[in-house]
């Protein structure tokens, strides 16, 4: 089943085009389906599934071509599991919204959804998300149980569908949390950071491609965090 996998979309942050035209990085995404006005199944847990977030998701991705978008509910106490998971089977390509990478993930383990999202993945179910659900589909995150304690900062696991670990529309603090995270990996791990407007194509085997502008891109190398050229998008 594995060779089945599709490549992940890892987005930075919706932004239209000029004249209100659609995000090229969701259609991008969207077009991973092979097939027009393509179903979504929509996993809001980083928002604590937030109506209005789901509002404005809704308008860009249907903006950017998408079909039928469908919620699969998972935050509340009585959420319908087993509803949700249907919902995800059934959709042509899973999206992961943003809001807080650590609470999105602690819903998910709570609800017994992370081994979920994994195996559909590897059956062959494209995904893609923006902002901390780009974050939420790589491999870890970074926290800190004292907030005004460096040394408190530890890693901890995501959904692990894209095999690389990145931070999105970080730019103007220079990617501070990237690069903590990267402090506390091992030795030539790579770390991306994705700029508002731009996203990553993140293959099975962890080839990356960018789309729609540059991305930075990091490396722990000798115990310290180098920046690396950055990564920029094929010509058309």
């Amino acid at each position: 089943m594995t060779n089945n996998m599709k490549p992940v979309y890892l987005i930075g942050g919706s932004r239209r085009g000029p004249h209100g035209q659609p995000d090229t990085t969701f259609q991008a995404a969207l077009r991973e389906c092979g097939k027009p006005s393509p179903s979504v199944g929509y996993v809001g847990t980083a928002s604590d599934d937030d109506t209005r977030f789901l509002s404005f998701m809704m308008k860009e991705m249907q903006g950017a071509g998408a079909g039928r978008i469908s919620h699969a509910l998972i935050t509340p106490h009585h959420a319908d599991l087993k509803k949700a998971q249907n919902i995800l089977i059934s959709a042509d390509i899973v999206f992961i919204s943003g809001g807080d990478v650590e609470r999105g993930m602690e819903v998910l383990r709570e609800k017994g959804m992370v081994d979920f999202l994994f195996q559909l993945y590897r059956q062959g179910k494209p995904f893609f998300g923006v902002s901390a659900g780009s974050i939420m589909l790589a491999k870890e995150w970074i926290r800190w149980r004292d907030p005004d304690d460096d040394a408190t900062a530890e890693i901890f696991p995501c959904l692990g569908v894209a095999p690389i670990i990145c931070d999105t529309h970080a730019e103007e603090d220079d990617w501070q949390e990237l690069k903590a995270l990267l402090a506390l990996e091992q030795d030539n791990v790579k770390g991306y950071g994705i700029p508002s407007g731009a996203a990553i194509k993140v293959f099975p085997d962890g080839k990356v491609e960018a789309l729609a502008g540059a991305v930075s891109q990091y490396i722990r190398r000798g115990g310290r965090v180098e920046r690396l050229p950055d990564i920029l998008p094929a010509l058309a």
